[in-house]
């Protein structure tokens, strides 16, 4: 399997629900540093996993709509504790759709999973992965 990996970060605001969140309940910021990873089992014609200048494009482009905002103010997040595993899963998410309009070029098309980790601090961090399933 063949993997590329593309790196930027997200500068957050947000608080949580809960108390299994103690202090963290209270309105607070984090950086995160997101790393994209795409897999697919053979490379394509140009002998690329993906196009990295697309690919790190289109991860800034997803991440605009999250850095320097509050996160409770996001609708799609309403009642929702952001958690850095939720934001994790958001991402992909959005990367998913963005491979799907295209953004990422055809040869997109033959990746077959992908993984996005936040990165919050040098010891912590989270992961969401799953597969990428084309129509035919």
């Amino acid at each position: 399997m063949f993997s590329l990996t593309v790196r930027d970060h997200m500068m957050i605001a947000h608080s949580f629900h809960g108390d299994v969140f103690g202090p963290a309940r209270k309105l607070h910021g984090a950086t995160y540093v997101v790393d994209v990873s795409f897999f697919r089992p053979t490379l394509d014609e140009h002998d690329l996993v993906v196009d990295i200048g697309l690919a790190s494009e289109t991860l800034s482009t997803v991440l605009k709509e999250f850095t320097l905002s509050n996160l409770d103010d996001h609708e799609a997040f309403q009642g929702r504790n952001t958690t850095t595993e939720f934001m994790a899963q958001a991402v992909f998410q959005r990367m998913a759709w963005a491979i799907t309009d295209g953004r990422l070029g055809e040869g997109a098309k033959g990746l077959s999973a992908m993984k996005v980790t936040l990165h919050e601090s040098h010891i912590a961090w989270a992961s969401y992965e799953g597969s990428l399933e084309w129509e035919a």
